[in-house]
């Protein structure tokens, strides 16, 4: 019986799927990630040296007694300066006063009155939705100085909103005086509105009508339609304005500055304005900036809240 000999693979012929990939596979696939990772470099670059820099020297100094003094050198303090703000009545009220300012002016009126606006607009005639728009987005370009300056003007004794409510022949009071909160917080709401309605402009017009006519046939009334329809087919977009609004009213400086600069007696006084107090006009630059990254803190907590929202599934 004749052995057979054994035939040798051509070159047409597949290897086999199990034997191991060469050594430069792993190589290649490296190079291949560098290299589409190239383009978003500078991004990165940049990001890392006007980002990360500063908040890494923020935090060194937060744990210093640096002043604006003229002292040689600043010593290391630890914790010194985050425990001295928890003992401070201040910093405990500004706190109190930036949840609140924050509450109101996005978490409600901002969030709200946009999601309304937006909601109206849409059933609006064009010359409506162009007017309404106009006005609405003038008060959000305007810069923070100059609505503070208006508002300034309208909340003051002297001011638009008591010469309407005298020739309407009811009571008048200094707005700023005795209720600066609110009168910053509707002022933060006017200014800020803007940009919630235009979220949720885009968001409503990606709703397909047939839906919308679906529950109408079925007689669900507006508000119905707005709670199980509207509302959750939106809820995405809901959970980014309020994490972007939130995170932009955390840091509202100058409104508050021009219109009470935080008085009186610190009854408008929020984080950004107890913090700049506390850096450039008391020199404690070490114990501002620990404030600055308290601040951070309640920023990233909001962040972390509204980022577990938005992974759950509609």
């Amino acid at each position: 019986m004749t052995a057979t000999a054994p035939r040798h693979a051509g070159p047409g012929v597949r290897k086999d799927p199990a034997s191991p990939a060469p050594s430069g596979g792993r190589t290649g696939t490296v190079r291949r990630s560098l290299f589409r990772a190239l383009p978003v470099s500078p991004a990165v670059v940049l990001l890392l040296l006007f980002l990360a820099g500063p908040i890494g020297y923020c935090v060194v100094i937060a744990f210093t007694d640096l002043q604006l003094t003229g002292q040689a050198e600043s010593s290391f303090v630890g914790f010194e300066n985050f425990t001295r703000a928890f003992r401070d009545e201040a910093f405990l009220n500004a706190v109190w006063l930036t949840l609140v300012f924050t509450v109101l002016s996005s978490l409600i009126g901002q969030n709200t009155l946009g999601l309304a606006l937006a909601s109206l607009m849409r059933r609006a005639s064009k010359p409506v939705r162009t007017l309404t728009g106009g006005i609405v987005v003038t008060a959000w370009v305007l810069p923070e100085v100059v609505a503070g300056f208006l508002l300034y003007a309208f909340f003051r004794r002297e001011g638009t909103l008591n010469a309407l409510l005298d020739w309407l022949r009811l009571p008048s009071q200094n707005w700023l005086f005795t209720l600066p909160i609110l009168a910053v917080s509707f002022a933060n709401v006017w200014r800020g509105t803007a940009f919630s309605m235009l979220v949720y402009s885009a968001a409503l017009n990606e709703i397909p009508k047939e839906v919308t006519e679906a529950a109408e046939v079925d007689g669900a009334s507006g508000w119905r339609r707005m709670w199980h329809i509207t509302l959750p087919m939106i809820r995405r977009s809901i959970g980014t304005n309020l994490m972007l609004n939130t995170l932009q009213t955390l840091s509202v400086f100058g409104l508050i500055w021009v219109m009470t600069r935080g008085g009186p007696s610190g009854k408008s006084q929020t984080l950004p304005l107890f913090m700049y107090e506390q850096a450039f006009q008391n020199s404690l630059i070490g114990y501002g900036t620990a404030v600055a990254l308290l601040l951070l803190l309640i920023g990233s907590l909001f962040s972390v809240v509204y980022l577990r929202l938005l992974r759950t599934e509609v």
